[in-house]
């Protein structure tokens, strides 16, 4: 066989091997897929052509969309025509759908209460500074060193105190009393000036005591003198308002001849200044129907008594008090203390002191203290000696020169280190009493319970409830509270939280079950739940 025979023969061996058999060399894929004309290729390759079918398929047959009128045409078909008024339909029907949901869920929705008028005295407690030396401590006692303190009664977290009387006033005289004069041991009005502006910086109002007579017997001098005195409250009341002044506060107001007439006008001069103004009137009277007679030609007065001192300590009595009070005020606010100048000491027992700085500060109205009312200072008399106001107890120093050892606990800087103290629980019961809406102007409603307890809900519209449960009596027992009274859409629930307790051991925060509600003796709780539709 011929050389070229034996070549020819293995081109056609090779083109039956199978692919992946077939011998490559380096060439580029170009250079396979061209056949060399009229010539012999070496090395034994097969030149082969494949056209991509596919490819050149799809390039024929490019996609160029549908004209205008092919757009037009389908659109216009009945089947397209029907899907459009269905989506529009199910589209409106939708959104109308939306709209009525929205409006029965505004309609059905709890409306709120309207926010009551609030004005500065309504939104916590006031403070009692009588007497200006026995407050300062000793070797001290007038206006410089009352600016001194004022960052302390921030702390009390008060909204105001009243000051003096500081004005001048010999002994039952009234020609040496003149209301429009500060007396030189308080100092000088430039002083009194620069104490009314730093209160305001912190937010603290000044109540200034206009009892004319104070160092007298009688503190509105005699009966004869009224007028004359009247007279002179009011220029008092104009000059000290265009001063600066907040409010004020007249003394043994059931000791004037026709009270009431007084006060309306006295009320009406400071009304007429500015809404702001305060007027607060003092009485020792108890006598319910006493108290409300000096109200019944007057608006928005506060009145400070000796009502709640009548109190005989126990649950029972308590409840009677103050929903009888409560009752005979109606919408008209009201204030509590326990006289119009005296300290809790002097009518409540130590062992129960806590439990009436939670009474006082979470009933409805504006709780008014003394001066040492938050460390439990107590008045001290010699025999057959008249009670004088005590001596602020600030620290070490505040006692009286002795031998004996001193009780540190008794003083503001003792307390003040310690959680659990007296100080600490005012301070905490007044910031929450001027943050939550339920104990500032909330709803009162009494639960009954055992004799030895007082029991009652404080609420407002849909804010958090507070429940607060007083043990007045000597051993612990169930709460039992009942809620048979309630008004409607006001219920009791099955467990409140634990916010406060007068007593050390419970955990704060803690849940109750108010079926299994125990109390210790002289214990008090303050429980919270919130508000459910």
């Amino acid at each position: 066989m011929s050389q070229d025979a034996e070549v020819d023969m293995k081109e056609v061996e090779l083109n039956e091997l199978e692919p992946e058999k077939q011998p490559m060399n380096a060439a580029s894929g170009a250079a396979v897929a061209v056949a060399v004309a009229g010539g012999t290729e070496k090395n034994g390759l097969v030149k082969i052509k494949v056209a991509d079918d596919e490819a050149d398929a799809a390039a024929a047959a490019k996609f160029t969309g549908l004209s205008k009128e092919e757009l037009l045409k389908v659109a216009g078909s009945p089947g397209w025509v029907r899907t459009r008024w269905a989506l529009l339909l199910l589209f409106w029907l939708g959104w109308l759908g939306m709209l009525a949901g929205a409006v029965v869920i505004i309609v059905r929705a709890p409306r709120c209460r309207e926010l009551p008028a609030m004005s500065w005295w309504h939104k916590g407690a006031l403070y009692r500074i009588g007497d200006l030396q026995a407050f300062q401590g000793r070797d001290a006692g007038d206006l410089v060193g009352l600016k001194e303190r004022l960052d302390y009664l921030s702390t009390l977290k008060v909204k105001g105190f009243v000051l003096g009387p500081i004005h001048e006033n010999q002994k039952d005289d009234l020609t040496g009393t003149n209301l429009e004069q500060i007396a030189p041991t308080f100092g000088s009005k430039e002083d009194f000036d620069s104490l009314l502006q730093s209160a305001k910086k912190k937010s603290i109002r000044v109540i200034l005591d206009l009892t004319p007579n104070y160092k007298g017997q009688n503190l509105w001098f005699h009966s004869t003198q009224i007028d004359t005195v009247a007279t002179k409250v009011k220029e008092a009341l104009r000059f000290w308002l265009q001063a600066g002044v907040d409010g004020f506060q007249v003394r043994d107001v059931g000791n004037l001849t026709d009270a009431p007439s007084f006060l309306a006008e006295w009320q009406n001069i400071t009304k007429s200044f500015s809404e702001d103004r305060l007027l607060i009137a003092g009485t020792d009277s108890s006598d319910l129907q006493q108290i409300l007679s000096l109200l019944e030609s007057t608006g928005d007065l506060l009145l400070t008594s000796s009502y709640l001192s009548t109190s005989t300590f126990t649950g029972k009595h308590t409840n009677f008090l103050v929903t009888q009070y409560l009752d005979a005020f109606g919408s008209r606010w009201c204030s509590w203390s326990l006289s119009q100048s005296g300290l809790l000491t002097s009518f409540v027992p130590p062992h129960l002191l806590r439990l009436y700085q939670l009474l006082l500060f979470t009933l409805p109205g504006t709780p008014v203290f003394s001066y040492g009312d938050e460390i439990g200072l107590e008045e001290a008399a010699l025999p057959g000696q008249p009670v004088k106001a005590p001596v602020m107890l600030w620290d070490e120093s505040s006692f009286p020169n002795t031998s004996g050892p001193v009780n540190t606990t008794m003083t503001v800087k003792g307390q003040s280190e310690e959680p659990g103290s007296l100080l600490s629980l005012f301070r905490w019961l007044s910031d929450q009493r001027g943050e939550e809406r339920s104990l500032l102007h909330g709803d009162f409603h009494a639960l009954s319970s055992g004799p030895d307890l007082f029991a009652y809900i404080r609420q407002w519209d849909q804010n958090e409830r507070f429940l607060i449960v007083l043990n007045f009596g000597d051993v612990g027992q169930p709460a039992r509270l009942g809620a048979s009274n309630l008004p409607a859409g006001t219920s009791l629930p099955a467990s409140v939280d634990l916010l406060l307790s007068t007593q050390p051991g419970r955990k704060e925060g803690a849940p109750l079950e108010l079926e299994h509600l125990n109390l210790e003796p002289h214990e008090g709780l303050l429980l919270r739940y919130p508000y459910v539709a």
